[in-house]
C-alpha cells in the first residue's frame, strides 16, 4: 500500500512518500522518502533546478583498457617481483597507469595528472593525487624495475594471457624498428640510443633499436627487446630467436620442442649462421631470399608454364613454383611466387626513378655542355671522376644501373662529356624476369604453395603494429623523454603492455564479428565521455548534489559497449 504523507513539523508541512504493509499482525510503514513541501513539489514536476556547472570526463577508452589490465593482472604482477611498502600508489599501479596513458593519449610524465585528472580512471585509483603524480614520483618507481625483472614481469603478464584467452601460437611474425630519439651527442649515461640507418630517415638522430615478436592471432605482442641503435638486425636475430625460443617454452608450459609454431621473417635476417640456428632448434620457419642470389630462378620468365596460380580468392594474380635448392648449407625449399599487382607498382615505381634520373642527368648534361662552350666559367671545374660520383648519385635507385647507360669522356677543352640512354632491351628483359618476383624460403614441406604464401604474407601484421605505434595521432611510442638505459627499457616495458592491451581489446570486438580498425575503435571509444551534472544544495546540505550520465551514444559505441560488456554506474560519481 502506497501513501502521499504530510507532516506538520515547526508549523510548516511537509510532504513523504512511503510504502505500508503488514508484518506481525499489524499494518506498518515499510519505507518512506522525503518529497518537502508543496512548492518543491511543484518545482520538480517542472523539471527541478538547472546543474550549476558540469564536469566531463574521458570514460569509454581508459576505462575499457584498466579493465583489460584488471583481466590481464598486470599490477599483480609487477607487486609481485617489485613489492614496496604500502604507501601511495604500488609499481604495478604507476606501469599501469603509464601504460593506460600510452594507449590513450601519450603525453610526458610531467603533464601525467593534466591527463589523469580529466579520465574517470580517478574512480579506480583512490590512493592517486596530483604529488603522486608528478615526473619524480614516476622516475623514481621506474629506477625500480631493472631489465631483468622487466622481462620477468613481461613473461608472467603473457603466461596468464596465453592461457586465459586460449591464444592461437601457430603463427608467429618477427620483425625490427627503430625509433629516433632527441637525447644529446654528449650523452655518456646512455649506451642504448647510438646513430644507425633509421627506417624515418632520421640518420642524424641517435635512436633506439626494438624488436616484436607477434602472433597472427590478434595481433598480440609475444616478445619484445629494446636495444643498441647501431646494432645490426642479422646479429640481432640470432640473440632473440634463442630468448624467444626459450620464452615461448616457458609461456606454453612445455618443455620440449615446439615445432606447432611456425615463424615469419623478412630477407634482412638471413645468415648461414642464422639458419644453421634455426635448425638447430628445430624451428619451422617461412622467410624470403634476395632475389639477386638466385638468378637461375629469377631468370624463369613471368609468364613461363611453370607458374601454376595459387588458390583462393585472396591470392588472386599469384602464380608460383616450388623448387629444392641448396641454400644456406641445407637443401631447402624455395617457392618462387609472381604476383601481378606486386609487378604493376614495381613497373611503375621504375617507371618514375627513370623520369627522375633522365631529368638529373639532362640537367648535368647541360651544365656539362654549356661549360665546354664557354657560358660557364665559375665554379670548381668538373672531372671524369666528378661527374661519375654525380651520375652513380642519379642512378642510386634499384635497377636503374642496369636500364641507363652512362658513357663519360674527354673533351678537347678537358671538360667531360656526358652521354646516356635507355636501353630498353634491358629495360623488357627486368620486365619479364625480376619485377613482381618473391623467393620465399621455408621447411615446411608439408604445405602447399598456397599456405606459405599466406603465411609470409602475414608479415605485414607486424608492420601494422609498428606503423601504430609510430603513427603521431594514435601511436604510443613518442615522446619518449629519457635518456638513461634503465628508463628507456622500462620506456619500452609499458610501451609494449599498451600495444597488448589495445590488441586484446581490438581482439574481443573482432572476436564478435564486429570488424573494425584499431583506429575507429579507439575513436568510437574515445568519444564516449562522462558528464557529472552538478546541482545546487539544499537546505542544510554540505557537498552539493552530483549526478552522472554518459554522453548519447552512436550506434557503433552502443554495440562497442555491449562486446566489451562496459557498464555505467549510476552512482557513482566524480569531481
Amino acid at each position: 500500500m502506497e501513501r502521499l504523507e504530510a507532516k506538520k513539523i515547526n508549523g510548516r508541512t511537509y510532504y513523504y512518500y512511503s510504502e505500508w504493509a503488514w508484518t506481525d499482525g499489524k499494518c506498518r510503514r515499510v519505507w518512506q522518502k522525503y518529497l518537502g513541501t508543496l512548492k518543491n513539489i511543484v518545482k520538480a514536476v517542472d523539471g527541478g533546478p538547472a546543474p550549476l556547472c558540469a564536469e566531463i570526463f574521458q570514460w569509454g577508452l581508459p576505462i575499457t583498457l584498466w579493465k583489460e589490465c584488471c583481466t590481464a593482472e598486470i599490477v599483480q604482477n609487477v607487486d609481485n617481483l617489485c613489492p614496496k611498502r604500502n604507501q601511495g600508489l604500488s609499481i604495478g599501479e604507476y606501469l599501469v597507469i603509464a601504460a593506460i596513458n600510452r594507449a590513450v593519449c601519450p603525453s610526458s610524465k610531467r603533464s601525467m595528472w593534466k591527463w589523469f585528472s580529466q579520465t574517470a580512471l580517478l574512480r579506480e585509483f583512490q590512493n592517486v593525487s596530483k604529488s603522486s603524480l608528478t615526473s619524480q614520483r614516476f622516475w623514481d618507481h621506474m629506477d625500480k624495475i631493472n631489465a631483468e625483472t622487466a622481462l620477468s614481469i613481461w613473461k608472467n603478464i603473457l603466461k596468464g594471457v596465453a592461457k586465459r584467452e586460449k591464444v592461437n601460437l601457430s603463427s608467429v611474425s618477427y620483425d625490427g624498428t627503430n625509433f629516433y630519439t632527441f637525447i644529446d651527442t654528449f650523452n655518456v649515461r646512455c649506451e642504448i640510443a647510438k646513430r644507425g640507418k633509421n627506417k624515418q630517415g632520421r640518420n642524424n638522430l641517435r635512436q633506439v633499436n626494438y624488436a616484436l615478436f607477434c602472433c597472427e592471432d590478434g595481433k598480440i605482442p609475444l616478445f619484445f627487446d629494446t636495444y643498441d641503435g647501431n646494432r645490426n638486425d642479422a646479429k640481432q636475430f640470432p640473440l632473440m630467436l634463442e630468448n624467444f625460443h626459450a620464452f615461448l617454452k616457458d609461456v606454453t608450459g612445455k618443455e620440449q620442442n615446439i615445432p606447432q609454431t611456425t615463424l615469419i621473417f623478412d630477407k634482412g635476417n638471413n645468415s648461414i649462421d642464422n639458419f644453421a640456428l634455426l635448425d638447430s632448434l628445430d624451428v619451422n620457419f617461412v622467410g624470403s631470399v634476395k632475389l639477386g642470389g638466385h638468378k637461375d630462378l629469377v631468370q624463369v620468365a613471368n609468364d613461363s608454364s611453370v607458374f601454376k596460380p595459387a588458390k583462393g580468392n585472396k591470392l588472386k594474380g599469384t602464380k608460383s613454383f616450388q623448387v629444392w635448392k641448396k641454400v644456406y648449407g641445407c637443401e631447402r625449399t624455395l617457392v618462387v611466387t609472381y604476383n601481378q599487382n606486386l609487378f604493376n607498382a614495381q613497373w611503375l615505381t621504375l617507371q618514375n626513378d627513370i623520369s627522375k634520373s633522365t631529368q638529373n642527368l639532362a640537367i648535368l648534361q647541360q651544365k656539362l655542355e654549356d661549360r665546354a662552350n664557354g657560358v660557364i666559367k665559375r665554379g670548381k671545374a668538373p672531372t671524369v671522376d666528378s661527374v661519375q660520383r654525380q651520375c652513380s648519385k642519379y642512378l642510386k635507385r634499384q635497377h636503374l644501373k642496369h636500364v641507363i647507360n652512362i658513357e663519360i669522356t674527354t673533351t678537347s677543352t678537358n671538360v667531360p662529356k656526358l652521354d646516356y640512354k635507355i636501353d630498353n632491351d634491358a629495360l623488357h628483359d627486368l620486365s619479364k624476369t625480376y619485377l613482381g618476383k618473391n623467393i620465399l624460403i621455408t621447411n615446411r614441406e608439408d604445405w602447399d604453395d598456397t599456405k606459405i604464401i599466406t603465411a609470409y604474407r602475414s608479415q605485414f601484421l607486424i608492420e601494422d603494429v609498428f606503423k601504430e605505434m609510430k603513427d603521431r595521432s594514435t601511436g604510443n611510442w613518442w615522446p619518449m623523454l629519457h635518456w638513461t638505459d634503465s628508463k628507456i627499457k622500462v620506456h619500452g616495458l609499458y610501451c609494449t603492455i599498451a600495444v597488448l592491451i589495445r590488441a586484446l581489446m581490438a581482439r574481443r570486438v573482432a572476436q564478435t564479428g564486429l570488424r573494425l580498425p584499431m583506429k575507429r575503435i579507439l575513436l568510437e571509444l574515445d568519444g564516449i565521455r562522462e558528464v557529472i551534472n552538478i546541482y545546487p544544495r539544499k537546505g542544510r546540505q554540505k557537498v552539493a548534489r552530483k549526478q552522472s550520465v554518459l554522453s548519447k551514444l552512436s550506434e557503433t559505441q552502443e554495440q562497442l559497449m555491449s562486446v566489451l560488456q562496459l557498464k555505467h554506474g549510476e552512482n557513482s560519481v566524480l569531481g
